[in-house]
């Protein structure tokens, strides 16, 4: 099995896209990404914006090859969006997708925009989609709804992805953020040898208060049960979250790290510098309406 991260936050930019290849199997699951956009009342910095086209042209190359697409759930640093945002990837962009086939979260207990985004991509693609949750086909299993985060809070629920070849399990947990113990159960209970997840949101913990003390338990029982825990996205948009992601690590044996130290890259928590990228490179008034046009390229926005 080989696993791929192309996108996250310790990639400078909001994703949780991979490509899993198992024998004639190649799965990709999540291909979105985006920014933030606004982060201590600032619009995405041209620095930000050029790891976000990074990991974007890693997304659409990842397609060659591939023979599965996996959505989780319907939030656009999840999946390719109808053009409505610069920085996100445009299902206009998107290779051909003949031979490929769809695994998406259902409409079943998703928001109102969610169930736009995904009657959008279904018009697109030209075929319904399925809703793929408690499904199971040749090596590949998704789990039934998830909380997206603190269950019962109103975030809607996820669907996490189980790939096995031989003694290997990869499992995808998208958004669920560590946040409830049954969802950790469910992962453990799958034996996995790589687990890939959103750990909590820190920096919302004036909105999520339970979200390090509860977590970082929850993390410790999936660490403790899986070889390789990777973690990343919602816990890199701060510097703390490092600091978290540090401290798990140092409290037990099995291998836990972000997605950019899987992948042997340093990370860059962009998001979490944009305050400083701004103190050290100044971007001109105008420049992200102008950007957003096409009048203006990524090198004026770096004066």
């Amino acid at each position: 099995m080989q696993i791929e991260i192309l996108g996250c936050e310790s990639f400078g930019a909001r994703s949780l896209a991979c490509a899993v290849k198992t024998g004639e199997r190649k799965i990709l699951i999540d291909p979105g990404v985006a920014l933030a956009r606004l982060r201590y009342g600032l619009l995405p910095h041209p620095v930000e914006i050029a790891a976000a086209l990074r990991i974007r042209k890693r997304i659409l190359a990842a397609f060659e090859g591939t023979t599965d697409v996996v959505i989780s759930h319907y939030h656009g640093d999840h999946m390719p969006m109808k053009a409505e945002d610069p920085y996100q990837l445009p299902v206009e962009a998107l290779p051909s997708l003949e031979g490929i086939s769809f695994w998406c979260k259902g409409p079943e207990k998703i928001s109102g925009l969610s169930a736009r985004r995904r009657k959008e991509l279904s018009h697109f693609l030209g075929f319904s989609l399925p809703a793929s949750e408690g499904t199971d086909f040749d090596g590949i299993s998704f789990s039934a709804p998830v909380p997206h985060g603190t269950k019962d809070k109103g975030f809607g629920t996820v669907m996490m992805t189980r790939v096995s070849e031989g003694d290997d399990v990869f499992v995808h947990s998208s958004d669920i953020q560590l946040l409830d113990r049954d969802t950790v159960l469910e992962i453990v209970a799958w034996k996995p040898t790589v687990v890939f997840a959103s750990g909590p949101p820190l920096y919302l913990s004036h909105h999520v208060p339970e979200a390090s003390k509860e977590a970082f338990e929850n993390a410790l029982l999936l660490a403790r049960n899986v070889d390789t825990l990777i973690l990343d996205h919602h816990l890199l948009r701060s510097f703390e979250g490092y600091r978290w992601l540090k401290e798990l690590a140092g409290k037990v044996e099995n291998t836990v790290l972000c997605a950019a130290e899987f992948m042997g890259e340093k990370p860059e928590l962009l998001e979490a510098k944009r305050k400083i990228l701004y103190e050290k490179l100044s971007v001109p008034r105008g420049w992200h309406e102008s950007y957003a046009r096409g009048e203006t390229g990524l090198e004026e926005g770096l004066l």
